[in-house]
């Protein structure tokens, strides 16, 4: 089966069996392997890419049900020259991250939370990235990442 996207720009197509996860259409066809596969039933996070606009877990969804769908990847994020979404750059700045299996699925989330709660408290953050696990960092830098990488984000905006 052909299932044409747009990821991270680009338009491509996909040829992949109808039971195909969208995770390893990125992974295996695309060869985007920055979306990692954690724990395979959307519990972890690490898989977390932004389709049509909204974080979704790609371990939980068919590549078939998103014909022509725009799919950003940790690996899109980034500039074309190689500068770091404000997100990443904060991530990277307040060390929120240890061994970095969590990270591409976190700033994934964390861009798109800035999106639709652009003023949330410390708290409301940590409640908003419940559905990503980190299991090195205890979360203090990565809720430090977010607020920074908001407030750049929000910055740019502006």
């Amino acid at each position: 089966m052909k299932i044409q996207l747009k990821v991270n720009g680009r338009t491509t197509s996909v040829d992949a069996p109808p039971n195909t996860l969208l995770v390893h259409a990125l992974r295996e066809e695309l060869k985007l392997t920055g979306t990692h596969v954690g724990c395979d039933t959307a519990q972890c996070g690490a898989c977390t890419v932004i389709v049509n606009g909204r974080a979704i877990k790609s371990c939980n969804t068919l590549v078939a049900q998103h014909p022509g769908a725009e799919v950003t990847t940790i690996e899109g994020l980034a500039s074309a020259d190689g500068t770091l979404h404000p997100m990443q750059a904060a991530f990277k700045d307040c060390h929120g991250l240890q061994c970095g299996f969590c990270t591409p699925g976190m700033v994934m989330s964390a861009v798109d939370l800035v999106k639709s709660h652009p003023k949330a408290s410390e708290t409301e953050i940590r409640e908003l990235l419940e559905g990503n696990l980190c299991r090195c960092t205890g979360y203090q830098n990565i809720v430090k990442a977010v607020q920074q990488g908001r407030d750049a984000m929000l910055a740019v905006a502006a």
